[in-house]
């Protein structure tokens, strides 16, 4: 036979494994929704201008594949474009930083 304090940890503990299954479920559908909505936020701007909102159209200037806006005139770079763009146009950008030097 089991006494009341056996029950009551016994209790206690199927409490506890179903209060973190549950945790675990939220943060699992957390994860999904957040997902979901870094793919929607995605599927809405993909390629699109962020100054016009307008289709952006990738180009080829010299190897490298900027985005470019004809709505607005507006050229935007993906990460590592600007570093691979200054070292083919190092002369040039070399005298552009001369003139923000103190």
């Amino acid at each position: 036979m089991i006494n009341e304090g056996s029950r009551k940890k016994e209790d206690e503990y199927f409490m506890r494994l179903d209060i973190e299954r549950m945790r675990k479920q939220q943060e699992e559908l957390k994860k999904q929704m957040e997902a979901q909505e870094r793919q929607r936020l995605k599927d809405l701007h993909y390629m699109h201008c962020p100054k016009c909102g307008m289709h952006l159209t990738e180009v080829g200037y010299k190897g490298i594949n900027v985005d470019k806006c004809f709505s607005c005139e507006g050229v935007w770079l993906d990460a590592g474009e600007l570093h691979e763009i200054t070292k083919l146009e190092k002369r040039t950008l070399d005298k552009i930083w001369e003139i923000f030097k103190p």
